[in-house]
């Protein structure tokens, strides 16, 4: 009886000792990571190895510390801490940031093939994380496998609507194939997200660049209109619609985009006539979404189509300009405070399909 008593109160001892040494470790990680944060590397790993010290396989640790490996370049140990954490938790839901670390630095490592095949094991466990799809797309990217790499960005927009880059990138590998309206929602998709921002006047300049191709002001009193045999769609009697075909909309920006010359709009601001180009874009998709299919009309157009359904363009538009440096946009953002606040509450609020 004795011998039992003596056991029970070991083993519970122990348990307390562990408890008392994980919540310490973790206190020590959660130091760790303010070192990251500052740039601070090797003062972040010294913490995580005292964490490590109180508890040898903590995954929080374990996770943190090849992170930071991976922030210095040490990718082979940083993998050898990837692994343990895989081995001494599997399936474990703390190891997603560990299945993204082990990939980037099989990518840093420039083994291309092994990083895919790490984050494909880590979206058979974790299928609903984004930044797995996101750093897939990224590696196939580095390896110029884009149209395999735009379909992870798709992804990781669809399990994280909110995720800016994914927007940012899918629009940039749109605009480098010249599909122009659905380059021009992803972009404007990212402006909501960050509309000021380094990124946001690099898009930014994309999206003005979208809004006006395809038209040249070639004289005075004339402007010169390149339609290309796309824009048309496929003629043929019966024929049915593409994949992501935007060919009606393309067409009609083109046209409301000649009138930026015209004598009616030629006095306009620049976001004036952003305002009306985008309000004729969302008009047009509205036409022809039952006509059409694809990811980026099931994704992105129903979002646009109800922004402009709300009245809400006017407000999208100078939120998209606000890293334009244009002290009238300026002033407008700091005039409509409310407005803004609507625009937001109605976005956050969208429920994305």
């Amino acid at each position: 009886m004795k011998k039992t008593i003596l056991l029970l109160m070991f083993t519970l001892l122990t348990n307390i000792a562990f408890g008392q040494n994980k919540e310490e470790a973790e206190k020590l990680v959660n130091e760790g990571i303010s070192y990251h944060d500052k740039g601070d590397y090797d003062g972040a790993i010294a913490k995580y190895d005292r964490a490590l010290m109180l508890d040898k396989d903590n995954l929080f640790a374990l996770s943190e510390k090849s992170f930071s490996l991976t922030s210095q370049q040490k990718f082979d140990e940083a993998i050898t801490y990837c692994k343990k954490a895989i081995e001494k938790h599997p399936g474990d839901e703390g190891l997603v940031t560990t299945y993204v670390t082990y990939g980037n630095a099989l990518d840093g490592l420039k083994k291309t093939d092994q990083s895919i095949e790490i984050y494909d094991e880590g979206l058979k466990l974790f299928p609903n994380n984004y930044q797995l799809h996101f750093n897939k797309g990224i590696t196939l990217l580095s390896v110029k496998r884009n149209d395999e790499a735009i379909l992870c960005f798709q992804k990781a927009a669809t399990k994280n609507p909110s995720h800016a880059s994914s927007h940012s990138l899918i629009g940039r590998l749109l605009n480098a194939s010249n599909k122009r309206i659905p380059s021009l929602l992803a972009y404007s998709r990212f402006l909501v997200l960050e509309p000021q921002s380094q990124r946001a006047k690099e898009n930014l300049e994309s999206v003005r660049g979208l809004m006006k191709a395809n038209v040249e002001k070639t004289g005075k009193k004339s402007v010169t209109i390149t339609i290309s045999p796309e824009m048309l769609g496929d003629t043929t009697k019966g024929a049915k619609p593409k994949e992501n075909s935007f060919s009606s909309t393309d067409l009609i920006l083109s046209m409301v985009a000649a009138l930026d010359y015209d004598k009616e709009n030629k006095d306009k601001t620049e976001v004036e006539q952003f305002i009306r180009k985008f309000e004729s874009v969302c008009t047009s998709l509205k036409e022809t979404r039952n006509d059409n299919f694809g990811f980026y009309w099931d994704y992105y157009v129903p979002y646009f189509t109800e922004m402009k359904d709300q009245n809400l363009i006017e407000t999208f538009a100078y939120i998209a300009f606000a890293s334009s440096e244009d002290p009238e946009v300026a002033k407008w953002l700091n005039a409509n405070k409310s407005a803004i606040d609507k625009f937001y509450d109605w976005s956050k609020k969208y429920s994305w399909k």
